[in-house]
């Protein structure tokens, strides 16, 4: 049954109502939030004016249920109708819009919906427009006169497809024919989209999120990469099908693609750089389909080869552009729209504390656990100069920006004057240089960074995060960007007393000692200069409060508690949620064998308890049973010797004064032979009393 939700909306006359399948998924969300947001009586270039805030479309649709996602924009959603009810829903609507480009079972229910539309033009109670949002895909197969000169949506009917999207094509057809019937009752468009990118990416998602996870490590480029990849900006997309919905132009086949002509090599690359300078590999495009990450659906489309130009939209529409010029040239913005539309936000922490406390180890649990850029002083300078002499020696004399290959030298010259004038260290200038340098890299900008131990003083976390403030238009005081971007959200402050510090110190191997130059003088100038620092009226930690961030203050108390989950856990419930990527299909895998290999040792280990838990109370009963016997045996002698001890000297008296004489009677008795033995014995015992005075 379809489940209809409805909002509160300001309805006005002009309004008109959309119908968008499964508007859960990546393109028809984004097309129903760009149709949500347009202005009644709005043209693209009156943006800026006042106009009268009602909606120019209330979009409805139908949803999967495959996603969870909250799409508030839209007025009505319809889960699962039968075909009666979805009918009964498209009579209502102006517009119907039927997205094909991303599942490929849409196809059949888009061609029942037109079909079904067509049948019942009779009962229309106004004109309708149904637009078929189809891929450039049903041109895949297409051959050009001139490799040079581009597919125009003037030729369609020349188009090929590629041998999995012959639905597609015959679904072009089926809209385009059924239009012609009466093009005043019920208007039919195709749109023919690029590949899709921007606002969380789909068919690129992959690319962006080997990227995001693997800056380091190749990407692969599919296939010689020379192949150009026809693309657009789906909220371009979105805005070509609200200028067809709005102007309803005499051309009922329109390409919607930018101007970009650029290749898959060209894509792939710029995608790579969005954290590090990008690397890249060229790989078989076979190996593609070993990729589990890709679709077949998304391998044809990456592999497509098509020069293509959009000619109807462009001569016919006044189309505001997002990015007219491709995905090339608007990597930073699409970058940008990717983070927000994943929550792949990045994560600022500052670990302070006094030498030894332990900041490296949580610092790194931190990092691990966030996925964030793990910061400290020496490896910042030691990563600068390598890579500044790296700059220096591959500088092209004959490149055109010469002046940051001389900037490059004179920086690099500077770092090692400095060091060598201070001992190994940098003078402040070029300290806080070298800091912010790293703090708006790419990495830390969008991935976030922990840094350990840095800024020491007041003065140095000053100038690393000084951002000029201004008065905004209603005289509110604010912080540059550059400030709201390095700023840390998060400030941690571990502590603990001078002597366990010490004793800390005396106990660490003697590898760590020199690793850290924890030479007990080393170590006693640090730590007092530490304390000395935490005394003065401006502190580091003063100047993050002045900033209202709120440090977490923690006590070291123990050289295991670094490593201690209780510990580790109160700072990820400070910090929450990581605002990355969860864990890969290949950790995923991993994390459930360990998990799998974790269970069964434990089971296993159980199991050996309870049969040596078994043994040995079949052992103690066996013990205490063997023990029982013995003492009953054991009692048992003792009382018989006691018996006998008590017995002994009755027996004596028996054998001295009674056995004679009842002997001899017995025997006289036995000779005699009477009728009244007894009484014989008695007369005999009688006379024969040896007592008897």
């Amino acid at each position: 049954m379809a489940e209809p939700r409805m909002e509160k909306l300001k309805v006005s006359p002009h309004v008109r109502r959309v119908f968008i399948n499964n508007i859960d998924s990546y393109a028809s969300k984004c097309i129903a939030q760009c149709l949500s947001e347009r202005v009644a009586g709005q043209t693209e270039t009156e943006e800026e004016e006042e106009r009268v805030k009602t909606r120019a479309f209330h979009v409805v649709g139908t949803v999967s249920g495959k996603y969870d996602v909250d799409i508030p924009y839209v007025l009505e959603e319809y889960l699962q109708p039968n075909r009666d009810e979805l009918l009964a829903k498209l009579m209502d609507c102006d517009v119907v819009i039927y997205n094909i480009t991303q599942y490929a079972e849409q196809v059949d229910e888009a061609l029942w919906a037109v079909s079904a539309l067509h049948n019942e033009m009779g009962r229309f109670s106004g004109s309708k427009m149904f637009i078929l949002v189809s891929t450039v895909m049903t041109w895949a197969c297409s051959k050009p006169i001139d490799p040079d000169v581009p597919f125009t949506d003037e030729i369609f009917w020349l188009r090929q497809a590629h041998p999995n999207f012959k639905p597609h094509i015959d679904l072009e057809e089926k809209v385009v024919k059924i239009g012609k019937t009466n093009r005043t009752l019920f208007s039919t468009y195709v749109v023919a989209s690029g590949l899709q990118y921007g606002m969380g990416e789909q068919v690129f998602h992959y690319l962006f999120k080997a990227s995001w996870l693997w800056p380091e490590s190749e990407i692969p480029v599919f296939g010689d990469g020379t192949n150009i990849v026809p693309t657009i900006h789906i909220s371009d997309l979105a805005s070509v099908i609200q200028n067809v919905i709005e102007h309803q132009p005499k051309p009922y086949y329109l390409l919607a693609v930018d101007s970009s002509n650029n290749t898959l090599e060209d894509i792939v690359k710029e995608v790579a750089s969005i954290i590090r300078p990008g690397k890249v590999q060229k790989r078989p495009f076979e190996e593609a389909f070993l990729n589990k990450d890709l679709s077949t659906r998304e391998i044809d489309s990456l592999l497509v080869n098509l020069r293509m130009e959009a000619v109807h939209i462009k001569e016919l529409f006044s189309i505001n552009w997002l990015c007219e010029t491709g995905l090339v040239d608007n990597i930073e913005l699409v970058g940008e729209e990717y983070q927000k539309a994943r929550g792949l936000l990045p994560i600022r922490l500052c670990v302070l504390g006094p030498p030894a406390v332990g900041k490296s180890t949580v610092s790194r649990k931190i990092s691990e656990y966030y996925k964030l850029q793990y910061i400290t002083l020496k490896e910042t300078i030691s990563e600068t100069i390598s890579q500044l002499e790296d700059n220096v020696r591959n500088a092209d004399p004959d490149a055109e920006n010469k002046d940051s290959a001389a900037e490059d030298k004179e920086l690099l010259n500077s770092l090692r004057d400095s060091m060598k004038q201070n001992g190994g260290f940098l003078d402040d200038q070029l300290l806080m240089k070298v800091m912010k340098n790293k703090l708006v890299s790419n990495p830390c900008r969008k991935q976030g960074f922990v840094l350990d131990g840095f800024p020491k003083t007041y003065e140095q976390a000053q100038e690393l995060f000084y951002a000029e403030e201004h008065e905004s238009e209603d005289g509110a005081s604010q912080m540059s960007s550059y400030g709201k971007k390095m700023m840390p959200e998060f400030v941690l402050c571990l502590g603990a007393s001078d002597v366990f510090l010490k004793d800390r110190v005396m106990m660490l191997p003697e590898r760590l000692v020199q690793e850290h130059n924890y030479e007990q003088k080393h170590f006693l100038r640090r730590l007092a200069r530490y304390r000395g620092n935490n005394e003065k009226e401006k502190t580091v930690v003063k100047y993050f409060a002045e900033q209202d961030i709120t440090p977490l203050y923690l006590e070291i108390t123990s050289s295991d508690e670094p490593d201690c989950p209780l510990l580790m856990q109160k700072i990820f419930d400070m910090v929450d949620q990581p605002r990355n990527y969860g864990l890969t299909s290949q950790e995923v895998e991993e994390e459930e064998r360990r998990k799998a290999e974790e269970k069964m040792s434990r089971e296993a280990q159980e199991k050996a308890e309870e049969r040596k838990e078994a043994e040995e109370a079949k052992h103690r009963a066996a013990h205490l049973e063997e023990s029982t016997k013995s003492l009953e045996e054991m009692m048992k002698q003792k009382e018989e010797e006691v018996l006998e001890a008590k017995s002994l000297p009755m027996r004596n008296y028996l054998m001295e004064h009674v056995m004679p004489t009842l002997t001899r009677g017995l025997m006289e008795c036995c000779t005699a032979r009477p009728e009244d033995p007894v009484d014989f014995l008695a007369e005999f015992l009688l006379k024969n009393n040896p007592c008897n005075y």
